[in-house]
This record gives C-alpha cells, sequence and structure tokens, in this order.
C-alpha cells in the first residue's frame, strides 16, 4: 500500500462536528485503496481508559467519496450517542489490509496481539459552544458586487467639477470620477429585486480620498460623495424592504494617509500615542513618499498611502470594535466583507467576531483570501472567504484544453475538500470582481461566458454577479475592470436578450433546492473528454444534471428529463459550447 498516500487527523475540515449532532470524518488515500472500512465508537464503551476490557467499535464501511487529482478523498457522517467518539480505519487495497491508527498502520497480527495499546484516533467531545455555526440565509442568496463610483449617479444634478459625464462605453482610469452614490444604488433596488437579487456587496463606502475608497479616511463616516448616513440608512432600510440584504467592505488592514491616527504619527514620530497602531521600522524617513519596498514601515502592498495597521494592538482591536459595532447598531448591516484579509491578526478577528456576533449573531463574516483558508475557517474567525480558488480553477480549464473532464472534477473536489461543510455552504462563489479582469474579457465568447456562469450558479455556496455581468460587460485588469454601468444601453435588444438569460440563471438558482445542495458528483456517462458532466443532489432523490460541451464538436446526449437550462442544445445534440442543465 502506498503509505504516503494516506493521511487523517482529528482536526479541521479531517473531523469536525457538523452540528450538535453530527460528526464528519473524511480520510485522504491513494488511488490504490479500494475500500476502506471505519471502527468507531464511544471511548468508555468498554470501561475507562487505560482499563482492562477490550475495545472493539462498529465497524461500517466509507462508500462516499471524492476523486482529487492523486488521491481519493473518502468521507462518512456519524452520530456519536454520547458526544464522543473513538475510531480506527481498515483499508483495503488489491491484496492488502491494513489497520491505520493515530500512530502510524498495523496489520492484523499487530493489532490483535495480546495487551497493546491501540492509538485510536479520539474525538473527546462534541462541544457545542465549539460547532463550527455559519448563517444560514447566505446560501439562499444571490449577490451582486457594486463598485459605487461607476454604478449610478442619482443625484446628477449635484455634480462638482472634477465629475466626468458618465461613460457608456470605453476604458476608465483610476483617477476619473463619475458620480456614482447611494442615491443612485437606491434608485436602482427595483432593478435589482427584478433581476432575482437577494444580496449586495458593496464596495468601501467610509471616508477616503481615492475613488476605491481602500484608503480610509474615517471608519465612522461615509464618504461625501457618496453621500451621508442617513443616505446610507434609507439604503440599507429600502434594500431589506426589496429583499435585499447588504454587505459592506471592511479595510482594517491598512487605512490612508489621512486617518488622523496616522497623521498623529507622521506629526510626532515615535511619541505619538498611536505609535503602535503602525509597524514602522525606521522613524527618520517615516514622512518619505515613495515606495515602502526599502522597509521604513510596513504598507499594503508597497504603498505608501496606505499604511499597514498594527492589529496586534489591544487599543486597534478595541477601535475596530467600537466601528463594526456602530455600522450594526446605526445601519443594520448584514455583512462585512475583511479586505485583505489574510493579513490580519487571527486574534484581531477572533475577538471582532465574538463581539459583532454577540450584537447580530446572523451576520455574515467574509474574508478575502485567495488561496487555501483553512486556518481562518474554523469556526472562531470568518465564517468564509471569497472563493478565488474555484474562480482560477474554472477559468483554467477552460483556458488549458489539454484539461479534460476528470481535471475539471479534480480541481472542484479540490475546492470543497479543503474547509468543513459549514463553510462550503456559504462560500462567496465569483468569477470576476473589481480586482481582476472581467469575465467577458477573457473570452469574449458569449457560450463560454454562459457555460462558467452554470458552473458558478450550480454549485454549494453562494454565487456573486460583478455589476454589468448581466449583460457581459467588458473591462480588462484593473482598473478597467471598473467601467460605468451603461445604463443608456441596457434597452437594446441584444443587452435585453443577455439579461433574461441571466434572469434564467439566477431563477434556477433561487428555485431548485439542487443547485444549492453540498451533494454532487461526477458520473462519466459520456466518452468525450471535454464534455463536463455532473449531477447535484438534494438528499431526498431529486437530481438535476448538468452538460457543458468544451469539446470542439457537436456531442449526441440522451434526451431525458426537463430542460431548466439551455444553450446550443436541440434534439439530443449539444453543439460546441454548449451548455444543458436538466431535472432528472
Amino acid at each position: 500500500m502506498d503509505f504516503t498516500g494516506v493521511y487523517h487527523k482529528t482536526t479541521e475540515q479531517m473531523s469536525y462536528a457538523l452540528n450538535e449532532d453530527e460528526l464528519i470524518v473524511n480520510l485522504k488515500t491513494g488511488y490504490d485503496v479500494k475500500k476502506v472500512f471505519l471502527y468507531y465508537g464511544d471511548p468508555f464503551e468498554a470501561g475507562i481508559l487505560g482499563g482492562k476490557e477490550k475495545w472493539t467499535g462498529t465497524k461500517e464501511e466509507i462508500v462516499y467519496k471524492k476523486y482529487l487529482q492523486h488521491q481519493i478523498w473518502w468521507t462518512t457522517t456519524l452520530v456519536p450517542k454520547y458526544k464522543r467518539c473513538k475510531y480506527y480505519f481498515e483499508l483495503h487495497t488489491e491484496d492488502e489490509v491494513w489497520y491505520y491508527f493515530e500512530d502510524g498502520f498495523l496489520t492484523k497480527e499487530q493489532m490483535e496481539m495480546d495487551g497493546r495499546m491501540l492509538q485510536c484516533f479520539t474525538v473527546p467531545w462534541m462541544n457545542p459552544a465549539d460547532v463550527n455555526r455559519t448563517p444560514g440565509w447566505v446560501n439562499e442568496t444571490v449577490w451582486y458586487q457594486i463598485f459605487p463610483d461607476r454604478f449610478a449617479n442619482g443625484t446628477p444634478e449635484e455634480n462638482s467639477e472634477d465629475i466626468l459625464p458618465w461613460r457608456n462605453e470605453g476604458t476608465v482610469t483610476n483617477e476619473e470620477r463619475f458620480g456614482g452614490n447611494l442615491r443612485g444604488i437606491r434608485m436602482k433596488l427595483p432593478y435589482l429585486r427584478e433581476l432575482g437579487i437577494t444580496g449586495i456587496y458593496l464596495n468601501p463606502i467610509m471616508e477616503a480620498e481615492s475613488n476605491h475608497k481602500y484608503d480610509t479616511t474615517d471608519y465612522t463616516k461615509i464618504d461625501p460623495a457618496f453621500g451621508d448616513e442617513k443616505e446610507f440608512e434609507s439604503l440599507v432600510k429600502e434594500a431589506h424592504e426589496n429583499g435585499i440584504r447588504v454587505m459592506v467592505d471592511a479595510v482594517f488592514n491598512h487605512c490612508g494617509r489621512k486617518f488622523a491616527p496616522w497623521m498623529d504619527v507622521l506629526k510626532n514620530g515615535k511619541n505619538s500615542r498611536y505609535a503602535g497602531w503602525f509597524m514602522v521600522n525606521d522613524w527618520s524617513q517615516i514622512g518619505k513618499k515613495a515606495s515602502t519596498r526599502d522597509g521604513r514601515f510596513y504598507s499594503f502592498a508597497f504603498a505608501d498611502g496606505m499604511p499597514k495597521l498594527n492589529t496586534n494592538e489591544p487599543e486597534v482591536i478595541d477601535y475596530f470594535c467600537t466601528v463594526v459595532e456602530g455600522w450594526i447598531r446605526d445601519y443594520d448591516i448584514d455583512g462585512i466583507r475583511f479586505d485583505v484579509g489574510n493579513e490580519i491578526s487571527h486574534r484581531f478577528l477572533k475577538i471582532v467576531r465574538e463581539h459583532v456576533k454577540a450584537i447580530k449573531p446572523d451576520i455574515y463574516l467574509l474574508g478575502e483570501i485567495w488561496h487555501d483558508a483553512s486556518q481562518w475557517l474554523l469556526g472562531d474567525e470568518y465564517d468564509s472567504v471569497m472563493n478565488y480558488p474555484l474562480m482560477s480553477g474554472i477559468h483554467d480549464f477552460f483556458i488549458d484544453k489539454t484539461m479534460g473532464k476528470r481535471d475539471f472534477a479534480y480541481m472542484i473536489n479540490r475546492c470543497y475538500t479543503m474547509y468543513m461543510q459549514q463553510c462550503n455552504n456559504v462560500l462567496f462563489n465569483l468569477l470576476d470582481s473589481h480586482d481582476t479582469e472581467r469575465l467577458m474579457n477573457r473570452f469574449h465568447d458569449l457560450d463560454l461566458f454562459y457555460q462558467q456562469l452554470a458552473v458558478l450558479f450550480t454549485m454549494p455556496g453562494s454565487p456573486c454577479i460583478y455589476y454589468g455581468t448581466e449583460i457581459a460587460m467588458e473591462g480588462g485588469h484593473d482598473p478597467d475592470c471598473r467601467r460605468c454601468m451603461p445604463w443608456d444601453l441596457l434597452d437594446e435588444e441584444e443587452n435585453q436578450e443577455k439579461i433574461r438569460e441571466m434572469k434564467k440563471l439566477i431563477a434556477l438558482r433561487k428555485e431548485e433546492p439542487m443547485t444549492r445542495s453540498p451533494h454532487f458528483h461526477f458520473p462519466e456517462t459520456y466518452d468525450e473528454p471535454r464534455l463536463v458532466e455532473y449531477v447535484k443532489l438534494d438528499g431526498y432523490g431529486h437530481s438535476i444534471e448538468v452538460l457543458l460541451n468544451c469539446s470542439d464538436a457537436d456531442v449526441s446526449v440522451k434526451e431525458e428529463g426537463e430542460i431548466l437550462f439551455a444553450r446550443r442544445y436541440k434534439d439530443g445534440v449539444l453543439e460546441k459550447n454548449g451548455t444543458l442543465i436538466r431535472r432528472k
């Protein structure tokens, strides 16, 4: 047996309480393992630990598995009667049987030796306070991301001289301001409701110098370019009346150059009462305006205008606890997205989570993390993260024609075996954002565009579309991905047809429970290596099938089931770049 391919530990996503009653146990093995059995039971079933009684446990085959590129992920759900569980594994290859314990592998003869002290895996107690709990409403949500300056100007008559005329077409720069504001978003709430949106994610709206607002000046004030506190309060209230939740961007990793504590540090140096709020290494050059590659102080990336906050400092933690408490109490926001969420201290996040969850238990705490975020998703920091690994995996599959349907399955399975199921249920799934090239810009092909959206809307978690995606809006890398929403062009028939397609996908997501289900598998019904096929199940015997023809030729598929969404499909033929979603 390939011992190097086998891995399990009783922490993180390998062994955890799904709720107060159910325990999920996962195991990784190599492909040489053909069957896995689990022996489990209460640790005290045969007497107290250290006693002479022999513990045996109940034997059960693990039948559910997901295939990764080089390993198999085996998974089962147990219901420990007394909230405790002790277990070990029996692994079968074609011609071997091994028993896997916490300290390694044993043969049957070794395991049955008289007096041997078997070191089983042990979950000592499923404490309710330790269960990772995430807000249930998120899985039901379809998000719409808005970059405020470019979405809608609700007060054009109040434009100042620095506001440019709205640009329905063409590129944009970081320096240009177009006057998008909170009033404009309020005016477009009926449009978003009609589209089917149930959640808005707002890029920063707190007072800042730039148009992107990631260089915060005052965390307690709405930026005057967008409106005032009353305007935001009205926006959230009216969004809620339209069945739409609101999530705001929190820039707690760094601030702007005009944040009052930083200005005090610039003035008073190491004698400033806020000296501990930042990470300064060379006080003699703190006022220098240039890249921070010289290390004089830490900043976001190397931007000297965005000094990094010391989120280890108790005063900083207390300050931001007060800030977020104000956002919740004053505006009744539903979620907070933490910018550069992987650089903020774990201590900060633990304290902030406990503070805000005591005020609003079902608030959604989302981290901006572009890589494996397991260490932040143990139930005491973020609820979930932006699912950039899924976005990257989907993108790479469509770019790389050498990848087949199995590679697609490996990618999806990897994304959904990194975290606990509670986190998977509320992952923030996206295909583009204010930080990336727009989806349509990558391929300039509507059929490929809708194939990827079909994946987005049928994966566990909650899907998010970036404003303008409903009309396949184009845009290059930042800042060009932040173009103005072309409202004057929406009535064109081409755009209306795109909006109708988007409405179909959103309605499918909201009306078909299988699209939101965490349960899926990848059958290989068809021989074509780039005909992606997967089935979503709801746990009650119902299922939907998703077929994506990513090959270079038309493919004949079985004619069965009710069609829920289709492009390039007719009479049993799924054309090149065609999409078919149907109820089985």
